[in-house]
């Protein structure tokens, strides 16, 4: 969708502009880093807005203007992702909880279990 978005308005075949390829990094990193993972909602179901607020608006451009035209570009993609918006509804619960990443926090820095003397 940014794809379409870029060459749309800013006129590039095939690629994307710096400007757009910023906000293609900045979604991809945040859907690598959803806690919900592949059972992730739509996100305008989400209880989580992961994104900032003048990105989220961003994206909001990009879509309002790659919606309508994923429907003659990529007619079966389309389908499936409106059939995915469909069928996922927004999560009951919290997300739930992921491994920890190798690299992370240390140890040390991560809370301890409270101890129960009875």
């Amino acid at each position: 969708m940014i794809r379409l978005y870029c060459a749309g308005h800013h006129g590039t075949a095939g690629g994307v502009c710096p400007t757009c390829g910023e906000l293609l990094d900045y979604a991809r990193g945040r859907l690598d880093r959803c806690p919900y993972g592949e059972a992730k909602p739509a996100c305008n179901q989400c209880p989580i807005h992961c994104y900032q607020p003048a990105r989220r608006e961003r994206m909001r451009e990009v879509m309002r203007y790659a919606g309508p035209r994923m429907l003659l570009r990529h007619p079966w993609l389309a389908l499936v992702h409106l059939w995915k918006e469909r069928v996922r509804r927004r999560p009951a619960g919290p997300p739930p909880r992921r491994a920890p990443v190798p690299g992370g926090r240390p140890e040390s820095a991560r809370r301890a279990a409270p101890i129960r003397i009875d």
